[in-house]
């Protein structure tokens, strides 16, 4: 489990906002919800919502869209597809990290719900975290098929039905980064360690018989700090909303790196 935690210069407000319920709901649950504007100069608070939830979706994202609507329309998260595809609704929801979309209230427990923006990583406006320096970092595996020789003319790169298979567990992933800020090790060395799920991509083309680049990205991983800060904790395969194993990966990897030494 990932605990959220602020920068060691961060102080959060005790005086946050409470917004009621409305006095005829039947079933309240309270959540609260880290907010954090730039531009107002304040420090970071924590504002309490109270939800009927007899009133209310069943999923945290439903509860976080029943706040913006009809509580305090400033409060800021990402959201879209609402089906656990995206990523784009990931944070914090009592210590652990996950999808809003995904993630069922009456799942959260029977007290409070805390929700805040994923653990380590600055934040842009309340949920909201800056993803830069992660896609900085997909970029850099070159997340794409790379070969050498030409195509088959007029058809595909075909791949045999065992070959393809080697591909589950790995193109599902959907970058919502909740593996890489569950992790330690990426907390302290995230400039350099590139982190579960961005070494999960690596492995997904790595793994694919079709790619043709296997020593050139072997290459980009051998560094004391990209790879090898895994320190095999389990958090990131603990928290995947896809069911997915960054550390089964990344031991593949490395696996590999031996393999071609000897």
């Amino acid at each position: 489990m990932a605990e959220f935690t602020l920068p060691a210069n961060s102080k959060i407000r005790a005086n946050g906002v409470t917004h009621k319920a409305p006095a005829s709901a039947t079933k309240v649950k309270k959540f609260k919800v880290y907010r954090y504007d730039p531009d107002s100069g304040e420090n970071p608070r924590y504002d309490t919502f109270e939800i009927d939830t007899d009133n209310c979706g069943p999923m945290v994202l439903d509860a976080l869209i029943k706040m913006k609507n009809e509580q305090d329309s400033t409060l800021t998260f990402r959201r879209s597809c609402r089906e656990g595809i995206c990523g784009s609704c990931s944070m914090n929801m009592n210590g652990k990290n996950g999808l809003a979309c995904t993630t069922a209230i009456e799942d959260c427990g029977k007290g409070d719900v805390r929700i805040t923006p994923l653990p380590h990583m600055d934040v842009i406006k309340d949920l909201v975290p800056d993803f830069s320096h992660f896609y900085a970092q997909y970029q850099t595996i070159q997340p794409w098929l790379k070969t050498v020789t030409p195509p088959p003319a007029g058809k595909e790169r075909l791949q045999s039905p065992e070959d393809r298979e080697k591909l589950d567990g790995l193109y599902e992933c959907i970058l919502c980064a909740c593996c890489s800020t569950s992790c330690p090790s990426y907390w302290w060395n995230s400039d350099k360690f590139l982190g579960p799920a961005i070494l999960l991509q690596a492995y997904r083309w790595l793994a694919d018989s079709r790619d043709e680049h296997t020593g050139e990205r072997l290459d980009e991983l051998e560094d004391p700090f990209r790879l090898y800060r895994c320190h095999t904790i389990m958090n990131c395969s603990n928290v995947c909303p896809k069911g997915l194993s960054p550390a089964r990966a990344i031991g593949e990897i490395k696996k590999m790196m031996v393999e071609r030494a000897v």
